[in-house]
């Protein structure tokens, strides 16, 4: 039986132009307006950034504290800092720089050292802050590495393929860490732009799959959805997908068993990556000694 249109939190409200509502990397299309500097976070920021991101913001951070404690050291009299001296104002600075980065750092080999109580209360507040910031950084280093997340490989397209006397939607998703994954489950969502109505409107029908849970996923799992009199894709051709600007919410749920919580993944198709009377080809094969070999790169790849 089909389920009664609904809004899962995604707006009804059509508006053009029309754009993917799960962009490719799981994240929704939505960008946020209006926050003002008490909505921030700097730990949820920090903790989403890609890593190339994330250790330029940790370099930069570094960098920026050692030229502003050099810039003091080098505004305190030259007599301040023992072994800082130098025959240029630009050696004295590069002196200080490297003093900064050892107090910061809490290493002193020694060869500067403060003298007078302003080299030493600059000294002292760049020691605390160094142990502090080495301490933030230490927490988000391990919450990014110990966080547990999926890493669920989709296939290319989504497929119409023939399923027993009639056809099918199908696609497929692999695991690609070594993780093992148990009791995953999968929820896909049917979104078409109903333009019959005088203002169109986003219509939204869970799928009825072959197979929604499956116990573990060592290989691939094909996720089928029947195309019978009671799929909202009966009858439909591609230029109907088309015309109704259709696309394919996939939400998949897993245990993680190495961080034993529950993972998630979030994908999308839309009509323009839907093919048509194709099949997968197989993504996996038995060795010479009959253990199974399993292709990463061949998900999505077709049969003929």
């Amino acid at each position: 039986m089909q389920n009664p249109s609904f809004d899962p939190g995604l707006t009804t409200q059509v508006i053009a132009p029309l754009r993917r509502i799960i962009n490719k990397d799981g994240q929704f299309n939505v960008r946020r307006h209006g926050t003002t500097w008490r909505d921030f976070h700097p730990y949820l920021h920090l903790i989403n950034l890609s890593w190339a991101r994330f250790l330029g913001v940790l370099f930069m951070g570094y960098l920026v504290s050692n030229c502003v404690f050099a810039c003091l050291y080098f505004a305190l009299p030259a007599d301040q800092l023992s072994g800082a001296d130098a025959s240029t104002k630009g050696g004295r600075f590069l002196n200080d720089l490297f003093f900064s980065s050892h107090t910061l750092s809490t290493v002193g080999y020694g060869n500067i050292s403060p003298h007078g109580t302003a080299a030493n209360v600059v000294a002292a507040l760049e020691a605390l802050v160094g142990v502090l910031s080495f301490a933030v950084a230490t927490g988000l280093l391990f919450g990014r590495v110990s966080r547990p997340s999926a890493k669920i490989a989709y296939s290319r397209n989504l497929l119409v393929a023939p399923y027993q006397d009639g056809t099918s939607l199908q696609f497929r998703v692999v695991n690609r860490r070594a993780n093992s994954l148990m009791e995953l489950e999968a929820k896909v969502m049917l979104m078409m732009v109903d333009l019959t109505s005088a203002t169109a409107q986003r219509s939204y029908n869970l799928l009825t799959l072959e197979r929604d849970k499956i116990l573990f996923l060592p290989l691939t799992w094909t996720i089928v959805h029947p195309i019978d009199p009671q799929s909202p894709l009966w009858g439909k051709t591609l230029e109907d997908l088309e015309r109704l600007q259709v696309e394919v919410l996939i939400l998949i749920k897993a245990y993680d068993d190495t961080f034993n919580q529950t993972v998630l993944s979030r994908h999308s198709y839309r009509h323009e990556e839907i093919l048509w009377g194709r099949k997968f080809a197989p993504a996996f094969s038995v060795d010479a000694d009959g253990d199974l070999e399993l292709e990463l790169r061949k998900v999505g790849d077709l049969a003929g």
